[in-house]
């Protein structure tokens, strides 16, 4: 390693935030630039600890400590070369990801970790800078063409790497714009979406095709998918957790990507009168937010920059430890508790708590109906929860989300009309080869294993890429999880 003293002489740091006063005036990125300077010195901080958990930690199985060591060296152009050859999109990952490398890496057991996901971020941006992020269109074509429903992460990954192998993909998006969760369901001032078009840009020019506005099984007949070789089902885990209490018909009461939705699209320009749909803003409201995952905390930044009077977030599950709990040891990724950026711009948050009815007046939502509760398990084995009796609590509400997560893919539409089969999750089921029941139809991502990670839809997404190109050519060289070398163009 270029500094194997680097972790005992410099201490983890990152890139200053703006101030709150000034930041939830806008929606764009909440860090200030960090100098070379100081990021090779985090990269210093990586060990020559022999084996690297941190890869084995990461999804997609990234060469950490090579691009880490090389970044210290000055040496950017091989750092992004390591980084590029299993992530197609370190742009993406480096803002958004919770990087559970982070958690396995071997100085987390005795001090802060590396900052893996600053310094992947800062080499992207280096390349991007200095133009090493050019189109690569393959050698030559196959033949064959793929369809992608969904341009997602997954959807993204996977149509890049079918690309590079030469297949001709086109990318079928139901929206209006490509990227999907990254378009629509993360805010900008984590992911401004400049960054999305700059890699779609260069996709393009690649030949990847892409077609917006096309909902598969609605407007474009499923038949019509017979034209293409393969198709990969990427379009995500998007059928929201419903809380079905009394006063759930109340108006005022949302779920969290329609309200994420409509304002991704108001950054980008559009009119509130071009949604199709009732508006949804938190201005001047007492906004209850219900779920504490990264969805919740990004409608707790979004309410914060509309000007809500104020907002209160709500969590079922008991509040996490703050310090890494015994039965969750290194190298694995704990769940403890997060303050996000958002959290800081202010949010009342509120654990072991359950909401019980809605009530209102003349059908708009005025207050939520809570109780207390502690974990039970169930006559069958299965966890719950029971109530604290003397726990009732009314709460003012004008306005309530709904981020409880997402019970898996749309069943009807696409899936029912393919005839593909679903797992007991309510997943579209595939073997080890990403294929499902129907032959030459693929999934990955969300679709296929569940709500996660960005980071696990970019290794689905490549992972199953891999798998199509084997069943259409007999054999592939695009890379598998954690292979260096970047594919070999037909």
């Amino acid at each position: 390693m270029g500094k194997p003293t680097g972790f005992l002489e410099y201490t983890r740091e990152l890139p200053e935030k703006r101030p709150v006063v000034e930041r939830v005036k806008d929606y764009r990125q909440i860090y200030r630039p960090f100098s070379t300077e100081k990021l090779k010195q985090q990269a210093a901080r990586c060990m020559d600890c022999g084996v690297p958990f941190c890869q084995s930690g990461c999804p997609l199985g990234n060469m950490i400590p090579d691009w880490n060591d090389l970044v210290y060296r000055g040496r950017w152009r091989q750092a992004f070369e390591r980084l590029r050859a299993t992530n197609n999109f370190p742009e993406f990952t480096g803002r958004i990801c919770p990087a559970p490398c982070e958690s396995a890496c071997v100085l987390g057991v005795i001090d802060p970790p590396v900052t893996i996901e600053q310094i992947e971020q800062e080499i992207a941006e280096y390349a991007f800078k200095e133009g090493w992020v050019t189109p690569r269109p393959p050698a030559r074509r196959t033949g064959k063409r793929v369809a992608i429903i969904g341009s997602g992460p997954a959807g993204l990954a996977a149509a890049d790497q079918l690309n590079q192998a030469g297949h001709t993909v086109t990318v079928f998006e139901r929206d209006d714009r490509i990227g999907g969760l990254l378009r629509y369901g993360i805010p900008d001032f984590k992911l401004e979406k400049w960054v999305v078009d700059r890699r779609l840009d260069v996709m393009r020019e690649e030949g990847v095709q892409f077609e917006t506005g096309v909902h598969v099984g609605r407007n474009y007949p499923v038949e019509e998918l017979k034209a293409f070789d393969a198709v990969v089902l990427c379009a995500g885990s998007t059928k929201p957790r419903d809380l079905p209490v009394p006063g759930r018909e109340l108006t005022g009461i949302h779920f969290a990507w329609d309200y994420l939705w409509q304002q991704n699209k108001r950054v980008a320009g559009d009119s509130p009168d071009s949604f199709g749909v009732p508006e949804i803003s938190a201005e001047g409201k007492h906004v209850i937010v219900i779920g504490g995952g990264d969805t919740g905390s990004d409608c707790v930044g979004t309410a914060n920059r509309q000007g809500a009077k104020s907002i209160t977030q709500f969590e079922l599950l008991p509040m996490p430890p703050k310090q890494r709990p015994p039965h969750q040891p290194w190298p694995y990724m704990p769940m403890i508790l997060t303050t996000t950026t958002s959290h800081e711009e202010g949010a009342d948050r509120h654990w072991s708590i359950s909401t019980q009815a809605f009530e209102g007046l003349n059908g708009q939502v005025e207050r939520l109906i809570t109780v207390d509760v502690v974990p039970k398990t169930g006559v069958d084995g299965r966890p719950g929860f029971e109530e604290v009796p003397g726990t009732r609590k009314e709460w003012q509400a004008d306005l309530v989300l709904l981020a409880m997560g997402y019970t898996g893919p749309e069943p009807d539409g696409v899936i029912a009309q393919l005839g593909v089969e679903l797992d007991e999750r309510g997943n579209v089921k595939t073997g080890t080869d990403y294929m499902s029941s129907v032959p030459g139809v693929f999934a990955a991502g969300d679709m296929r294993r569940g709500q996660s990670l960005v980071v696990w839809a970019i290794s689905e997404g490549r992972e199953a890429a891999r798998a199509v190109d084997a069943y259409l050519m007999g054999d592939s060289e695009l890379p598998t999880k954690g292979e260096g070398d970047l594919p070999r163009l037909r």
